[in-house]
């Protein structure tokens, strides 16, 4: 059974900083990609950031040189690093991986930035 449990989230002001964990379960981890896509209240989720089983990364440009995206095959887990942080990132924070040819979601954390 594939689990996927995101913690770390909550309020932070502009310009602030918050590291979102995701912890892994059911996967042979060090294997999988894993990604971290976000949901603003009306509007589509979308892709943040992504990692390779190789530690290759992909950021999506509204995100690119704010936020870093890891993994640490011995704990089982993908960390997203948000800094310099702005109002319009945000939304509900989802860690993702495929497996096995089925995609998988974690139940989200929410992340507010507030003046």
């Amino acid at each position: 059974q594939v689990q996927l449990v995101e913690s770390g989230g909550g309020l932070v002001q502009p310009g602030g900083s918050l590291r979102l964990s995701c912890a892994a379960s059911g996967i042979i981890f060090s294997i999988a990609g894993m990604a971290w896509h976000r949901q603003a209240p009306g509007k589509e989720r979308e892709l943040v950031a992504f990692i390779t089983s190789g530690g290759a990364t992909n950021y999506a440009d509204s995100v690119k040189g704010r936020f870093t995206i890891s993994r640490d095959d011995a704990k089982n887990t993908v960390y997203l690093q948000m800094n310099s942080l702005k109002p319009e990132d945000t939304a509900v924070y989802y860690c993702s991986t495929t497996w096995r040819g089925r995609d998988y979601w974690g139940q989200g954390t929410q992340v507010t930035v507030f003046s």
